[in-house]
């Protein structure tokens, strides 16, 4: 199997090696230099184009499947609608109108679209309600993954991401320093988000589905700073309530909305699909930074 990964990046480097220590072929597209040399030293083949350029897209050869997993740079609702939503159209056309076109794309979204079900378990077939300005636009690109043309040939799968984390990004301090803010962490470990799609691909699983890509325990912050303090040896961290943490005057509208969003991600239907986690929960995936700091 030949797999183009769209915006090969931090998750996309991870497939890519998981599908190259399966036998299979990674293509890792990036928008600029940036990177390069990564993907090369991990056998990934590179290609520089940009996801907005069909002209661009054309330099990436025939695939078997195509993973878009861009990042917008945490920058604005404007930049996300750039990536998202026009990388997405212009990547599906430049795919879907070739001879002999793909056939699954797999698009990764991110569990920011529920919004906020006061703390409540959500799972594929509950309703979305995104909250802020990005969300909406992520919501709008999974809508477009899932209703590809039909003369394209190929289907859409939505992979929607919880929290990402791993290798660079465990962001010990903001837990071990604190202060916390009540709410529950929705989390994946880089090395599953990556397993799953590796997975739905391989097993050819989940065609035009949404899959919940998160980890068996949702935790509550304050339970799991607790745990990180306690595994680290230092004292545990001091709290405030999000309605403490509301009344600060540095906060945007944005930031307020995500701290009011309160919801727990199910995985039953990812493994129902077959994906065993690496990680199952936070326990095993902070192992490793915990045992760094010592």
């Amino acid at each position: 199997m030949r797999v183009a990964i769209l915006g090969c990046g931090y998750v996309g480097r991870e497939l890519g090696r998981q599908l190259l220590e399966r036998g299979h072929e990674a293509i890792g597209v990036r928008r600029s230099d940036d990177g390069i040399e990564r993907l090369e030293g991990d056998g990934i083949d590179p290609i520089r184009a940009d996801l907005t350029d069909p002209t661009d897209l054309e330099a990436v050869p025939d695939v078997d499947a195509v993973v878009f997993a861009a990042s917008s740079g945490g920058r604005d609702a404007a930049a996300a609608r750039e990536i998202y939503v026009e990388g997405l159209e212009t990547a599906i056309g430049a795919f879907g109108e070739r001879e002999n076109p793909p056939e699954r794309l797999v698009y990764t979204s991110s569990t920011g679209v529920y919004g906020d079900h006061g703390g409540d378990w959500v799972d594929e077939e509950t309703p979305i309600e995104p909250m802020t300005e990005k969300t909406e636009v992520l919501a709008e690109a999974e809508r477009i993954a899932r209703e590809t043309p039909p003369e394209y040939g190929f289907d859409g799968t939505v992979a929607r991401y919880a929290g990402l984390y791993g290798p660079d990004r465990y962001r010990l301090e903001r837990y071990l320093e604190g202060p916390v803010t009540a709410g529950y962490l929705n989390m994946v470990h880089r090395d599953d988000a990556a397993g799953a799609v590796r997975h739905l691909l391989e097993a050819d699983r989940a065609r035009g589905e949404v899959v919940q890509v998160v980890d068996d325990e949702p935790v509550e912050k304050w339970t799991f700073a607790d745990w990180l303090a306690d595994e680290a040896g230092l004292e545990r961290p001091p709290k405030r309530t999000k309605a403490e943490r509301l009344e600060d005057d540095d906060l945007s509208e944005t930031a307020r909305r995500r701290i009011l969003a309160s919801k727990r991600c199910s995985n039953a239907r990812l493994r129902e699909l077959g994906y065993e986690l690496a990680y199952p929960t936070f326990r095993e995936g902070y192992r490793e930074a915990i045992a760094a700091r010592e």
